[in-house]
């Protein structure tokens, strides 16, 4: 029987061949001494316990990844495995095969999730940044790491097997692996940061690197170290690689095209994934590699998002991500027994692993003088690659089952596994701030900009339906030779199963072709107004592939990239067509929560009522557009009253100004102010006969939310600052207040109760956040005589 026994197992476990399942207690049998039911408890218990100690960690900042490799150790020898307490009641050497079998499926599934979240085009042209600090990294740490290791060795007194294992431990310090540096940015929220891309980008250079290596490395090592089979194996694993990407990927490309898009996915497409995944992991052991390798390239020549992608992703991230993935984890938590560790084989690796992470962050710092990054992303940087996780843990059981680790070593390394992990993520978490890469040094305000300088527009935009009144604005921003508009569109889009989220350019064309797709239709809208004013208009259209907890981050750094003057936003609330509300998006409210806060320009919140009226467009002299600004005082309605000044150029929009004073209150500082804004717009628009003027005096906050009630249902928008200054003519309103990121009066116009079909666009000015001028924020809102005359001689 020996024969039959793989080489290297320790113990030969026989069982009965019914010992499968048991049929109840009831005819006095235990559970635990049946396959089934003990593999269901210690799935069960594992579960369990790495939950309880991941709540336990969360207050102390740490990741998901310690948690499961501690409750690992919580079970294995170190702690409740010892003979003293539990021994091997729960985990028998007899169900090992069948546990680690279990996990090894995660691990398969968990790798063609990752291969379709990677960017193959990231892989292959990765930057400039990314090259660098890539290679660099890798070549620095390995020569500084491996170089320590031999001298180490040389000059320390060690164990043998320490002695011999060393070498590897610290060559494999070098790593960077994309999954690690992957799970590590999705729950630091931080994969759509510029921090996070430049670290993700790295990782998959590093990551393609490693398996080529790899590749090589475990042909040599199954041959034998025989040429003739090492060769061979070699060339299988190419050639497996080549049949993979340029046939197996068109196939899957073509069942892509046949897929509808806005349905969910069928059943046969996930049996055609799952089909793929197992037999790409068989063939990469059937020609000497290691199984994941096969599960990794599948997953690469999926493509991701939509149709499949994105949803194969969604069925796999609760069984695959939330269970058997963790179950491999545990498991190597399970074999680690600290009671091998040696005090000075720990200091020994301690000190090996410190050194070349120091290194690693060391080379990254230095390298990021050259690239143009600061020095705290810099810093952050090395840390995020210096993550470790799932491909460390595989590389070490493997090498344990291959009897280059004893148990002291592995236990060192998964040892080492859980320390840095729980160093760098609440270092990384203390020293990324990405909003204080988001302000600007000057104004970016439509008050302060010169009536002669591009006017940059901002707008998100995340349904097709919002279109219609987006492009009104735009057009009825007056867009003129003499002040041109440039549009940075931003398509909102959920990512799906993508785990490093994009921000992806389009390419307008000059020919409006037809199509299905959603984004495809709104681009094509944009061209159009394009087209229309094609001697003033520039549009750009980028989409964001992000989750609307951070998509603010690409928003804000985006508009601090292309100097935008407004960023435009859309409401969390959709209309139904009854005038009711149809929809509530709490995550896109938390957007614009954040975007408020930290945008680099002034911000406008857009509630489009468009669909209660159906409005025509203003492109082309189609129709008259209705704007009124609702004007109380202070900076954020000056903003909204000089965006209304400049829609009121245009021939096809009628302006009313409509203005609240607060009784008995003339001698205030602030109404001066007001009176001389007001006075220079009313004086540069003399003559305009689509242009109005009304006041309208309230004793207190009673009679102005009566006022605000009884304004005529016959604008088709209405501008309004967020913010206003203290007065008493506010006082009270607030406590009513559903949406404060609409401030006091947008929240009541913007109100279902509020009797109107006109859309609303709330308006906050830029907020200057750098020390030295926060002066300038504080300082009232003026407007010269000379800028206001320009813009009404320019009409």
């Amino acid at each position: 029987m020996s024969h039959e026994v793989s080489v290297g197992n320790k113990f030969i476990v026989c069982q009965y061949k019914d010992n499968i399942a048991t049929f109840g207690t009831w005819i006095k049998r235990n559970p635990l001494n049946y396959a089934v039911p003990l593999v269901l408890m210690q799935l069960s218990a594992i579960s369990l316990g790495s939950l309880l100690i991941e709540i336990f960690l969360h207050p102390l900042g740490q990741s998901s990844i310690v948690a499961q490799i501690l409750g690992g150790i919580l079970f294995g020898p170190s702690v409740l495995g010892r003979e003293d307490i539990m021994g091997t009641a729960l985990f028998p050497s007899r169900s090992v095969m069948t546990l680690e079998t279990t996990a090894s499926f995660g691990i398969v599934f968990f790798l063609f999730a990752i291969g379709i979240r990677m960017n193959t085009r990231t892989i292959f042209r990765p930057g400039r940044q990314a090259l660098v600090l890539g290679i660099s990294s890798m070549l620095i740490t390995l020569l500084f790491s491996s170089s320590l290791a031999t001298v180490l060795k040389s000059y320390v007194h060690m164990d043998d097997s320490l002695a011999n294992a060393l070498p590897l431990l610290g060559a494999s310090q070098c790593i960077t692996a994309f999954p690690n540096v992957s799970c590590l940015l999705i729950e630091l929220k931080m994969a759509s940061s510029d921090v996070g891309r430049i670290a993700a980008s790295t990782a998959m250079l590093c990551d393609f690197i490693s398996t080529v290596i790899l590749i090589v490395v475990s042909g040599i090592q199954q041959s034998g170290f025989d040429p003739l089979k090492s060769a061979c194996a070699i060339s299988s694993a190419m050639l497996f690689v080549a049949v993979m990407v340029y046939i197996i990927r068109p196939i899957v490309k073509a069942t892509v095209r046949r897929m509808p898009t806005l349905e969910p996915l069928q059943e046969q497409y996930v049996l055609f994934c799952f089909t793929g995944v197992l037999l790409s992991a068989l063939v990469s052991e059937m020609i000497g590699q290691h199984f994941m390798l096969g599960p990794l390239i599948f997953g690469l020549v999926v493509p991701d998002g939509p149709p499949l992608g994105s949803p194969m992703i969604s069925k796999l991230d609760l069984p695959i991500g939330k269970f058997l993935y963790p179950t491999y984890l545990t498991i190597s938590g399970l074999k680690t027994n600290i009671y091998k560790i040696h005090l000075r084989s720990l200091w020994i690796v301690a000190f090996l692993i410190l050194f070349t992470c120091l290194i690693k962050i060391g080379v990254v710092v230095l390298a990021s003088r050259f690239l143009n990054i600061y020095f705290y992303d810099s810093v952050v940087i090395g840390l995020i690659i210096n993550g470790k996780g799932i491909c460390e843990l595989i590389m070490f059981n493997m090498w344990r089952d291959s009897g280059v680790l004893t148990d002291q070593e592995f236990a060192l390394s998964v040892i080492s596994v859980i320390g840095v992990t729980a160093l760098v993520t609440p270092l990384i978490k203390l020293l990324h701030d990405p909003s204080k890469r988001h302000f600007p040094l000057k104004r970016r305000t439509i008050q302060h900009t010169k009536q002669d300088s591009e006017f940059r527009i901002l707008v998100c935009i995340k349904d097709q339906d919002n279109v219609p009144c987006i492009i009104n604005i735009l057009e009825a921003s007056d867009a003129r030779e003499g002040s041109p508009i440039a549009v940075i569109a931003v398509l909102l889009e959920e990512p799906g199963g993508r785990a490093t989220n994009m921000l992806l350019a389009h390419q307008l064309t000059r020919i409006l072709q037809p199509s299905n797709s959603k984004s495809d239709h709104i681009i094509s809208a944009l061209h159009q107004y394009e087209l229309c004013n094609q001697s003033c208009v520039t549009v750009q259209v980028f989409s964001a592939i992000s989750h609307f907890q951070t998509v603010h981050d690409d928003i804000c750094r985006l508009a601090l990239d292309q100097s935008a003057t407004i960023l435009i936003l859309p409401f969390h609330r959709h209309w139904a067509i009854d005038g009711s509300i149809g929809s509530t998006n709490r995550s896109m409210q938390n957007m614009n929560v954040k975007v408020l806060e930290n945008a680099p320009c002034s911000v406008g919140i857009l509630v489009d009522r468009g669909i209660l009226t159906r409005s025509l467009s203003i492109l082309n002299n189609q129709s008259i557009y209705r704007v009124a600004v609702i004007y109380i005082g202070g900076p954020d309605d000056a903003e909204s009253l000089f965006y209304g000044a400049r829609m009121g150029r245009h021939n096809k929009v009628t302006l009313t100004i409509i203005r609240y004073l607060l009784y008995r209150y003339d001698s205030a500082r602030e109404r001066k102010q007001d009176n001389s804004l007001i006075d220079e717009v009313r004086e540069a628009n003399k003559g305009n006969r689509k242009f109005k003027y009304q006041e309208h005096v309230v004793k207190d906050a009673v009679g102005l939310a009566a006022c605000l009630r009884s304004i005529d249902n016959c604008f088709d928008l209405m501008l309004v600052g967020r913010n206003h200054q203290a007065s008493e003519v506010l006082m009270g309103l607030g406590d009513w207040s559903e949406c404060p990121e609409l401030g006091v009066i947008g929240d009541i116009l913007s109100s279902p109760d509020f009797k109107s079909t006109a859309s609303v666009l709330v308006v906050q000015q830029q907020r200057l956040h750098v020390d030295k001028l926060r002066n300038r924020m504080m300082r009232p809102v003026v407007i010269s005589h000379e800028s206001v005359h320009d813009l009404g001689g320019s009409r």
